[in-house]
């Protein structure tokens, strides 16, 4: 009997049963600090990683150039645990979706909600919620787009305490999230449902 091959053929379906087990998502809703904080409390996500996508310009940087891209951030989570129609829903409560012109107190392309989709099953889920969130308010127009997923650059080296600033920075963050208004526009807008 070839044990090489055996140990070989084992690992493979080892490593096929793990990346089974884990699925990735890009969302942007504004600041990614809050981004993090609120989507490592959700059980089935394993992961959340702070950075930029959408744009074209390469290895954007937060100090620096990063013209285009959503503030955004890379959710890992286990698909058995967690549908991403359930993420979606969960997504929805974190964000404003009337809002144009940025997310609370953050002004501008940087800070605008975006769902990156990877596939054709992610558009579909991702166009039945929205539509979901449109019929519960007629009248207003839910504008977060249905961007098609491009590279996520993670904030790293000079810039990595921006991931997980919220538990390196707890009275930092938890002020700023205060003075922003992110938690009384969610209650307003989602009331009960609103997770803060």
């Amino acid at each position: 009997m070839n044990y090489k091959l055996i140990l070989v053929l084992g690992a493979i379906l080892i490593s096929s049963a793990a990346s089974a087990s884990a699925a990735k998502t890009v969302l942007a809703g504004g600041c990614f600090w809050c981004m993090e904080a609120d989507f490592e409390k959700l059980p089935g996500v394993t992961d959340v990683v702070s950075g930029f996508t959408g744009g074209t310009l390469k290895d954007p940087t937060y100090n620096g150039d990063h013209e285009g891209h959503y503030e955004s951030v890379e959710i890992t989570y286990d698909p058995s645990k967690l549908s991403y129609q359930q993420l979606l829903d969960y997504y929805w409560l974190q964000i404003d979706p009337f809002d144009d012109g940025g997310q609370f107190c953050d002004r501008g392309h940087t800070y605008l909600s975006a769902i990156f989709v990877a596939n054709e099953e992610e558009q579909k889920i991702a166009v039945a919620s929205k539509a979901r969130i449109a019929a519960e308010f007629p009248g207003k127009e839910v504008v977060t787009p249905i961007l098609k997923a491009s590279t996520f650059y993670p904030i790293k080296g000079d810039e990595s305490y921006h991931q997980d600033y919220y538990k390196k920075n707890p009275i930092r963050y938890n002020i700023y999230r205060w003075n922003c208004g992110r938690d009384q526009r969610l209650k307003a807008i989602w009331g009960d449902k609103a997770s803060h």
